[in-house]
């Protein structure tokens, strides 16, 4: 598995983490069921504290893209409750979209955008 985390980036450690798991999930490079490397290697693999692996394996956890087990560590298991997930992304797009709107991004263009992300999924 190769992520990359930008050590010159303002985001925090945990949530480039985050965001790149999530994204292996959309784009196919993760599958359920697929193991993750353990917390100690994945923090030696891409040079970050453990604890900071730790914290984003929580909230992945927490989220409902993967689930922990003694035996079998870190699992991607996306969770199925899709209302829960749609209210979820009504809530941070519309935040999203209040702020395109503030800077005068047309519906259409976050349509074009919302295309051009989906065809990277493959949907």
């Amino acid at each position: 598995m190769y992520l990359e985390i930008d050590f010159n980036s303002d985001q925090a450690f945990y949530v480039q983490l985050c965001n790149q798991i999530i994204i292996g999930i959309a784009t196919s490079r993760l599958r359920e069921g697929d193991t993750l490397p353990s917390v100690r290697q994945m923090a030696e693999e891409i040079g970050i504290n453990m604890h900071t692996v730790n914290k984003a394996y929580s909230l992945l956890k927490q989220e409902g893209y993967i689930r922990l087990d003694r035996r079998s560590g870190a699992v991607v298991a996306v969770d199925a409750d899709k209302r829960k997930a749609l209210s979820e992304m009504k809530q941070e797009l519309f935040v999203i979209l209040a702020k395109g709107s503030c800077k005068n991004i047309t519906r259409a263009e976050v349509h074009a955008l919302i295309d051009e992300i989906y065809a990277e999924y493959g949907s």
